[in-house]
């Protein structure tokens, strides 16, 4: 166990290198000018040209190395062995001002928000869609073990009818569609939920529920196969005949087995989930990472696109591993 996760914690640096590749190729081609913005006041050709330098917007190259370094924490650990980051709070304190804050794994300034660094802005957001997101898994846990339980005890049923069309629906519906019923139901024809907003409790169960259909949808199909597989399997026969209640031969025998196509599942679908969905986030004016990034993407903002993407990425290789891991717990066969 402690040599899985070993390697898979030693993998992760190449890994991201890759990524980081890779995103940083294709942000830099993406056409346009952060720097450019069509609306507001236009700087000279002298300050764009200044702020490329600056930035090092103006090299390929030179941007890849002073990003690298600044967001996997070489620059501040040669700042700090160096005594600059010394100097930096010498020279503040002198001046009477508040020293200049440094991060570990900087991640850069935004070119869109003004004043604003990406640390800041993820500090600020990134909890917003981990709550989110753990909450529209657990809720998709709940509808999807249920239904495909349902749905595997009595096959070709009613009940399991009407489970695997609220799935195919779950499935085929884009978010932004049932966040807009959800929205037109509960907020507008019978107002019992915000239309929008964070900050209470209510505000968190339209987008919850919305971002937790299409998670339901597979963990319930997910559940329905490996249980009518599970439920014809010997060991199943062999504990009914001993006796046990029909409860204890379907949770302790037969879901535990079939929960393992729904636990690999899990690992980039949590990931996912919790670095927020833009759609939904829009929808229902979620101040989540999602919108942030889409609009990275949209004003080519370099530093906030591979700062998401990094934490994205990171997210899903660490939660991956966490699946493995509990892979083990619950199937010891897998050992």
């Amino acid at each position: 166990m402690i040599g899985l996760i070993l390697r898979r914690l030693l993998q992760l640096p190449i890994i991201l290198m890759v990524i980081y590749t890779i995103t940083l190729t294709l942000s830099w081609a993406i056409p346009g000018n952060p720097l450019e913005k069509p609306e507001g006041r236009q700087p000279s050709a002298e300050v764009i040209e200044a702020m490329k330098r600056q930035y090092k917007l103006d090299s390929f190259p030179a941007f890849y190395a002073s990003y690298l370094e600044s967001a996997t924490g070489i620059a501040y650990a040669r700042d700090a062995l160096t005594g600059k980051l010394a100097e930096q709070k010498r020279a503040a304190a002198e001046l009477g001002v508040a020293p200049p804050v440094h991060y570990i794994f900087d991640l850069g300034p935004s070119l869109q928000y003004n004043d604003w660094n990406v640390n800041e802005i993820v500090s600020t957001s990134l909890p917003v869609s981990v709550v989110l997101g753990l909450t529209s898994i657990a809720i998709a846990l709940g509808i999807g073990l249920t239904a495909g339980v349902v749905g595997a005890v009595k096959p070709n049923s009613f009940a399991d009818l009407v489970t695997l069309f609220i799935a195919m629906i779950g499935i085929s519906l884009p978010s932004f569609v049932v966040g807009t019923i959800l929205l037109l139901v509960f907020a507008v024809l019978w107002p019992v939920l915000p239309v929008g907003g964070w900050g209470t409790l209510g505000k968190l169960v339209l987008p919850s529920i919305t971002l937790s259909l299409p998670f339901a949808a597979y963990i319930a199909r997910l559940t329905r196969m490996g249980m009518i597989e599970a439920l014809d399997a010997d060991y199943v026969r062999t504990a009914r005949a001993k006796g046990l209640s029909e409860m204890t031969v379907l949770v302790k025998h037969a879901l535990k087995n079939a929960f393992l196509p729904v636990l690999s599942f899990l690992g980039p679908a949590t990931a996912y989930a919790m670095t927020g969905s833009f759609v939904i986030e829009k929808v229902f004016s979620v101040p989540g990472l999602g919108q942030h990034f889409v609009n990275a993407v949209l004003n080519k903002d370099l530093f906030l696109i591979m700062g998401v993407v990094l934490i994205f990425a990171t997210m899903l290789v660490l939660f991956n591993l966490a699946v493995d891991v509990l892979y083990r717990w619950v199937d010891p066969r897998i050992r």
